[in-house]
């Protein structure tokens, strides 16, 4: 936890509230929406001091990240700092409200601007509960209910679509559950090898310590990501979903609180209505404490890592990036086989391609008719195979910058699921459209990037209904996702015109892919189809199974289950819809 995050106890609460919301509402509070700060029904000092004590001093102050670039709280030293890593996702893990989207950020509290300039907690949480158990859980939800707060839920801050923050919102800020435990675990469904995952745990450490029992875990390609939430609940890919499947289809039970207060387990025999839709169907259902998922032996990884090059012949270069398309159709026969990939309209590189339990001179076997297509083309390229013992010295092989990795969070990001049968069938097309996408914007240029496993039925051995993951998974090719990147100093009207551009580039890739549908966890938050595009014909189900668990429709955030029945006024303040 930063040192910048003052527990409530030494907070001044008259001073933060004032600095924070200098206008007032007035009293505009309504029975059907969530309190403001500013309405004159929020909690008192007194209050938020009794609630305080009721989750073990564990309340803390919403401030916003670049607070102290501002204002009273201006400190030089402090802002340059903040400022240097302010595009990096290491800030945001030990921040209890402050998310990595610059688009939810909304430049309401930048470092990039004058010491003048306002710095208002915008769209992220007032207040957060650094949870420690599930009892911290209860009590949140049972202060939040009787206040009439809104509730948010944070890990690390890695989401697109805002899930993780609210204006005036109470955090469940899980993000220090960060027990691993390991199991034989026995159940009617499965027997085998487990791990149970604190709703904090991050990818890298996951895999370091099953790497110690010999074991290895699916989870995601950015290290930092949290397995147990945001990831899975919208199925989760990662390196190893060739041979392992999705992260919904390795769960075994989460373990949760309801919104009425309940600490149940949620599993395909307890709760088993719960587990379905939180396996896959969004995470607007319950509060997770942990998750318990499959853990597999381990064993040698071979691995690629390639690149090639626009140098000025278009053709040669174009008809590589296609002749990669026919190439993927290949790779997907062969069990357990992933690439991860992307390109411009200049470059493209294969950032690491995953072939578990096959040996180095397999991998590359694979790949030699692809590199003479390169070098019948004459384009130059660069080529490198690897095998490693284990999974994690694989993982971290392509990885070196670890535990953080290489990541930043000055991009915007959307994408579409693309049949096998659009790479067979409409080629054409489907190249012309990643040309036109990675060249009509040459001020902020789209990227056009891969993740291609199969995750069939046949190849991971579940079947349908087995959980509700997107159907048009099974039917993919890859996933495809495009990122566009800008200056955090930049104007947000840049932000929100790309956000805008990445929508139509999505629909154009959906004209391409008729029945097809997207990954929530790297969609957009204001797709009109949402329902459609994330849910599928599970959608009615799980707004039922929302009703169920949560039927004050506490939780709540863009393109989840229920989420056109509560919107945000002009405001900010939550209301129930309609």
């Amino acid at each position: 936890m930063l040192s910048r995050t003052n527990l409530l106890a030494a907070a001044t609460f008259s001073g933060f509230v004032t600095h924070v919301y200098a206008v007032p509402f007035g009293n505009h509070s309504s029975p059907t929406c969530r309190l403001l700060p500013t309405d004159a029904a929020w909690p008192t000092e007194h209050e938020w001091s009794v609630f305080n004590r009721s989750v073990d001093g564990q309340l803390i102050v919403g401030k916003p990240l670049a607070e102290m670039c501002h204002g009273e709280s201006f400190l030089e030293s402090v802002c340059t700092t903040t400022r240097e890593s302010y595009n990096l996702t290491m800030p945001y893990f030990d921040d209890p409200v402050t998310v990595m989207s610059p688009l939810w950020l909304n430049e309401s509290c930048s470092p990039y601007t004058a010491p003048s300039a306002s710095c208002t907690l915008g769209n992220l949480a007032s207040y957060a509960v650094n949870v420690s158990s599930a009892s911290d859980v209860q009590t949140a939800v049972k202060f939040a209910k009787k206040k009439n707060i809104r509730v948010s839920v944070k890990n690390t801050g890695h989401d697109y679509l805002g899930r993780s923050t609210g204006k005036g919102s109470l955090a469940l800020w899980t993000h220090n559950l960060k027990d691993i435990s390991f199991s034989n675990y026995t159940s009617a469904h499965y027997n085998g090898p487990a791990v149970k995952l604190g709703a904090g745990v991050q990818a890298f450490e996951v895999y370091e310590s099953a790497s110690r029992h010999g074991l290895r875990v699916t989870g995601g390609y950015c290290p930092t990501v949290g397995l147990a939430g945001g990831w899975v609940s919208g199925g989760g890919h990662g390196a190893l979903g060739s041979l392992y499947g999705l992260g919904t289809d390795n769960t075994l039970e989460y373990e949760v609180v309801t919104t009425e207060g309940k600490h149940l387990v949620a599993s395909p025999s307890e709760n088993s209505d719960l587990f379905w839709a939180m396996n896959g169907g969004g995470s607007a259902y319950a509060i997770v404490i942990s998750q318990t998922t499959r853990a597999h032996p381990d064993g040698p990884v071979a691995g690629v890592e390639m690149t090639f090059t626009n140098t000025g012949d278009d053709d040669a270069y174009w008809a590589a990036v296609e002749a990669w398309q026919r190439q993927l159709l290949v790779f997907d026969q062969i069990p357990g086989f992933n690439t991860f990939w992307g390109f411009s309209d200049r470059f493209f590189e294969l950032y690491f391609s995953t072939l578990p339990d096959a040996t180095e001179g397999a991998i590359a076997d694979a790949f030699n008719p692809f590199i003479e297509t390169l070098k019948k083309l004459g384009l130059q390229y660069t080529y490198s195979t690897s095998g490693m013992p284990t999974y994690h010295e694989h993982f971290t092989h392509y990885n070196p910058d670890l535990p953080y990795g290489d990541y930043t969070t000055n991009n915007n990001i959307g994408g579409r699921l693309i049949q096998r049968k659009a790479v067979q069938d409409n080629l054409p097309s489907l190249m012309a459209t990643f040309r036109n996408i990675t060249t009509k914007n040459p001020t902020h240029p789209f990227r056009v990037n891969g993740i291609a496993n199969n995750v069939t039925h046949a190849r991971i051995g579940n079947r349908p209904g087995d959980n509700v993951v997107l159907p048009a998974w099974r039917d993919s090719l890859y996933w495809l996702n495009m990122d566009v990147y800008f200056d955090l100093d930049g104007p947000i009207s840049v932000v929100e015109d790309l956000q805008a551009e990445m929508n139509v580039n999505q629909d154009l890739l959906k004209a391409l892919t008729p029945g097809g549908g997207a990954y929530i966890n790297e969609a957009t938050f204001d797709n009109p189809d949402w329902k459609n595009d994330y849910f599928g014909e599970n959608y009615p189900k799980l707004l039922a199974v929302k009703e169920k668990y949560d039927p004050a429709f506490l939780l709540y955030g863009s393109a989840s289950v229920g989420s056109d029945r509560v919107k945000p006024d002009n405001e900010g303040r939550l209301c129930r819809s309609n």
